[in-house]
C-alpha cells in the first residue's frame, strides 16, 4: 500500500475558513470581504473560548524570573491566562541549584498575612489577574537574598492571534498563517468555526453543526492531558494505637 510518507498537513487559517464555509453551504467563489472579516473575528473568539475551558498543553511554557531581595511583587506577561506549578530555584554558586515547590494562595489568604514584608524563604505565591498595566505575582515570605534565587513557573498563555495573510481579490489564499493548534485539534477548530459562522450566514445549519463541534471538542480535550499516573491513598496509620 502506497502512503504519502509525510506528516506536514497544517492548513492555514484561510484554508480552514474555506472549509468551514463549505460546511455551511457557501462556495469559495461566493465569499466576500465581509465573510473573511467575520471569519477572522470568529476564529479569535473561538481561541478565547478554548483558553477559558482548561489547560491547552501546547500553550504551556516555563518562565524564569530573577528575584531581588526585598521585592515581593513581579510583573507577569499580559498574555498569561493562568499560572500552574511554581517553584523556587536556590543557587548557592556550587553548580547544584536546588528547586523547591511553592504553593498558590488566594487574595483572601494573602490579605490575612499580618506582615507582608517579612523576608525569608518563599513558600507561597498570589497571582493577581489584572488587565492593566500587567498581571502580577506576589511572593511570601519576601525573598531575603541570602543566595541567588529565581522564581520559575509553568503558565498557560493565550493562543496566538488567528490572522489572514495575502488574500487575493477572488477570495483564494496564496499563502497564510497557520492557527496555533496541533494536528489533533484541527477538526474541532474547523467545526467550531463553522458553527460560529453558521450563526451569522446560515442559521438553519447551526442545529446540525453544534453537536458535531461539541463532539469534536470533547474527543480532542480527552486526549489533551498528561499521561502520568496518579495514586491517591488514605493515610490510616494514625487510626491505630499500639
Amino acid at each position: 500500500m502506497a502512503t504519502s510518507g509525510t506528516y506536514t498537513f497544517n492548513p492555514s487559517l484561510g484554508e480552514i475558513t474555506l472549509y468551514a464555509y463549505n460546511l455551511i453551504g457557501l462556495r469559495n467563489t461566493s465569499l466576500l470581504q465581509e465573510h473573511l472579516e467575520a471569519a477572522r473575528m470568529a476564529a479569535n473568539m473561538l481561541c478565547s473560548n478554548w483558553s477559558n475551558r482548561g489547560v491547552n498543553l501546547w500553550a504551556v511554557d516555563l518562565v524564569s524570573v530573577p528575584l531581588v531581595q526585598g521585592q515581593k511583587t513581579y510583573n507577569v506577561d499580559l498574555n498569561t491566562v493562568t499560572m500552574l506549578d511554581a517553584y523556587m530555584v536556590i543557587d548557592n554558586g556550587n553548580g547544584q541549584p536546588i528547586d523547591r515547590i511553592i504553593l498558590p494562595v488566594s487574595r483572601t489568604e494573602y490579605a490575612s498575612y499580618p506582615n507582608k514584608d517579612t523576608q525569608g524563604f518563599t513558600t507561597t505565591f498570589w497571582f493577581d489577574r489584572l488587565i492593566s498595566p500587567n498581571p502580577t505575582v506576589t511572593l511570601w515570605p519576601v525573598p531575603d537574598g541570602t543566595s541567588a534565587q529565581y522564581l520559575k513557573y509553568y503558565r498557560v498563555r493565550q493562543i496566538q492571534d488567528a490572522a489572514f495573510q495575502n488574500v487575493t481579490t477572488t477570495g483564494t489564499f496564496q499563502t497564510g498563517t497557520q492557527v496555533e493548534i496541533p494536528y489533533l485539534w484541527m477538526e474541532a477548530f474547523a467545526y467550531g468555526l463553522a458553527t460560529r459562522l453558521a450563526i451569522i450566514w446560515a442559521p438553519d445549519k447551526v442545529q446540525m453543526l453544534k453537536p458535531l463541534a461539541d463532539e469534536a471538542y470533547t474527543v480532542a480535550a480527552e486526549q489533551n492531558v498528561e499521561t502520568a499516573a496518579q495514586y491517591i491513598s488514605p493515610q490510616i496509620s494514625g487510626y491505630y494505637r499500639p
